[in-house]
């Protein structure tokens, strides 16, 4: 069984909006390493259609990018990804899977196949899946920012703490920290 890895970028304040982090050929190298060691990503519908809207025609080669945004394009291009939507069932970009229905057994199927873990990169979703007890990692990427506005990382509540333990802290040029965080056995 694989692990499923809440990844995502995130400000000091707690915002998760794409738009206030640092979008630089570090960055790309960082979630790029996170999806290589991935077996597959996982997304919520809205998520997954900002994503779709762009990043094929950078892996295409139909949009201008640096050389780590398109890396990182092509090899997402190829890589497994599921989506969780109660309000669409067509995901036509390449390699793209429906999960619906049960939650809970939903991910547990997908973790149970998937041997090199999930990279979960979601706000959303993953506070449904903590909810579920299904998130077993939490690798974030802290830009040093405040921005002032949501969305924010659990805004809806969670229905108790999670406990976590630090497993590394890596300080990126650009500022941000790369924290990897797993769950705490109580």
């Amino acid at each position: 069984m694989g692990l499923l890895t809440f990844s995502i970028n995130v400000t000091l304040d707690g915002c998760i909006d794409h738009q206030e982090g640092i979008a630089d050929d570090e960055t790309h190298a960082f979630f790029t390493h996170l999806m290589d060691e991935a077996g597959a990503m996982l997304w919520g519908r809205t998520t997954y259609e900002m994503m779709e809207s762009y990043w094929p025609a950078v892996a295409s080669g139909n949009v201008e990018a640096p050389p780590a945004m398109r890396e990182w394009a092509v090899k997402l291009e190829a890589k497994p990804k599921y989506v969780v939507s109660s309000t669409r069932s067509d995901f036509p970009w390449t390699n793209s899977h429906h999960i619906a229905g049960d939650l809970l057994a939903g991910i547990q199927t997908l973790k149970d196949a998937t041997a090199n873990g999930v990279l979960l990169g979601s706000g959303k979703l993953a506070t449904e899946l903590d909810r579920l007890d299904l998130i077993d990692e939490y690798k974030l990427l802290v830009h040093p920012r405040i921005a002032g506005h949501g969305p924010t990382l659990y805004e809806s509540g969670l229905p108790g703490t999670r406990r976590l333990e630090l497993i590394s802290a890596k300080p990126l040029r650009n500022g941000a920290i790369a924290l990897h965080y797993r769950r705490a056995l109580t």
